[in-house]
Formats: C-alpha cells, structure tokens, sequence
C-alpha cells in the first residue's frame, strides 16, 4: 500500500520530532522481529511445544544472529522476517510431525538493537532501539536532524571495529523518503550501525565517529568484566 504524500510526510514528521523512539514505523507495518526480542509461542494442543505462563524460561528469545532454535525444527532463521511470516513457517513446518499445527506468536519483551546517531542532530549518541529498527526511529531517538544537515548525503557505516576500520559505507538519501516516499532509503538498522549527517557532504572518521565507538566499546569492555 502506498501512502498520499501529505500523509507519508505527516508521519515521518512526527517520528523525526518524537523522543523517545518513534512508533510510526511499526504502526505503517507489521513488527519485524529483531535479536533480543521475547516471544510468547503456543501450539494449541502441546504444552511440550508451548511457552509456558508460570516460568520465564520457556519462553523464546531471538539470538544475536537472529535465528531461534524451536522443538522439532531445529534452527530457524528470522533476520528480517515479520511475526505473521514466522508464525506461517512454524505451522508450516510442524506440519510433517503434527496434524493441522494452530500456531500463535507474541512478542512478550522487544530486544534492543544499539545504534549511534551522530553529527547534525539534536542529540547525538548511543541510542538503544526497542520498536522498530530503522533509520527513521533512530533519527527520531536523537531528537531530529539540524537545520544544517545534509540531509541528502547521510552516512550509514556499518562493522565498526575498535581498531578504527568500517566493513562498509554506504550514503542514504533522506529526502527521497520524506519527499519521495522512498522506502528504500529507510534502512532497518544492525547492532553497532552508525548515522552520520554531515553539513557539508564530507565525513573526517577519526575525528567525528571514533572517539564515540571507543568510549562504547571502553564501557562494553566495563560491563563484560
């Protein structure tokens, strides 16, 4: 479904001014499972396969790379993939051991993906994103961009390593969404990612993105000892 200009930039709007994260992302589709997320499983008629009400843990919990290991199945695969889509798979599968499975899924508890929103915005930092992922939420987690923001030209640098190097970079176009309707440009974010938005298109890695990834991965290396 494609949504009339005025209404696509009336949402985009308000999750870019939100603060907290912003649900108009979740509210324009359906949840998008992510690592950390809980999850309320039922196969009606087996408790064995069921998470149960009085213990915590039974319940299911996305891993870090973003599978889940279920009865029966074995490992299943939920990077980017909705709870309507999962609970499809499921009934799908234990289908060959169980006649006509009834499957439901809840989210019970929202895992959060930390991600860095830095440069021209409001607030820059660490912010953890517990409803949806995407860049939208994060902008939005950051109070919104600056008048001065390139908004043309932000960058998304994702596998940044304590040792100073990026696995990739990449330029998104935010006035392509907000103008466009663009969903592309409106990226489901990692684990680590960072936005950059500039002022003046060009980036100067050592000096705006790594001294917040060494204090992050400084206080990481505090919490693990």
């Amino acid at each position: 479904m494609k949504l009339p200009k005025k209404q696509l930039a009336a949402l985009a709007f308000a999750a870019l001014t939100a603060f907290p994260v912003s649900s108009a992302s979740a509210e324009l589709r359906e949840y998008v499972l992510a690592p950390g997320d809980t999850l309320q499983i039922d196969v009606f008629g087996h408790s064995d396969l069921s998470t149960r009400r009085d213990s915590a843990d039974s319940s299911y919990v996305v891993r870090p790379d973003g599978k889940l290991l279920f009865p029966l199945i074995g490992e299943i695969n939920l990077a980017g993939r909705t709870v309507a889509d999962f609970t499809a798979e499921l009934e799908r599968r234990l289908s060959e051991y169980i006649i006509n499975p009834n499957v439901t899924v809840n989210v019970t508890k929202l895992g959060g993906t930390r991600v860095f929103v830095l440069g021209e915005v409001r607030n820059p930092g660490m912010f953890t994103l517990s409803r949806s992922h995407r860049m939208l939420d994060a902008v939005g987690a950051a109070g919104g961009f600056t008048q001065y923001a390139a908004k043309k030209n932000v960058y998304l640098i994702r596998d940044i390593h304590d040792d100073g190097t990026a696995g990739q970079v990449e330029k998104l176009n935010l006035n392509d969404y907000l103008k466009k309707g663009d969903m592309s440009q409106n990226v489901e974010l990692q684990e680590g990612d960072c936005l950059y938005f500039t002022s003046n298109n060009k980036i100067d890695f050592s000096k705006d993105i790594m001294p917040w990834v060494y204090g992050y991965y400084y206080i990481d290396r505090l919490r693990k000892d």
